[in-house]
């Protein structure tokens, strides 16, 4: 991922991943566009994360 991706949620909330270098935010932001949450990941972590949620979906 080189460019910024937002996830819109069910809720409104929206989870946008920007790269930064080597790290990614992760900046949260629910449904009136607060901001709730940044969160720095490595690219591995941020890996982990999306595997695990593809495993929720699918369980």
């Amino acid at each position: 991922m080189r460019h910024p991706s937002t996830i819109h949620t069910a809720d409104g909330s929206t989870v946008t991943v920007t790269p930064r270098g080597i790290e990614y935010d992760l900046h949260v932001r629910n449904a009136r566009g607060e901001s709730v949450a940044t969160v720095v990941m490595s690219s591995d972590d941020l890996d982990a994360l999306l595997r695990e949620a593809e495993d929720v979906r699918y369980a």
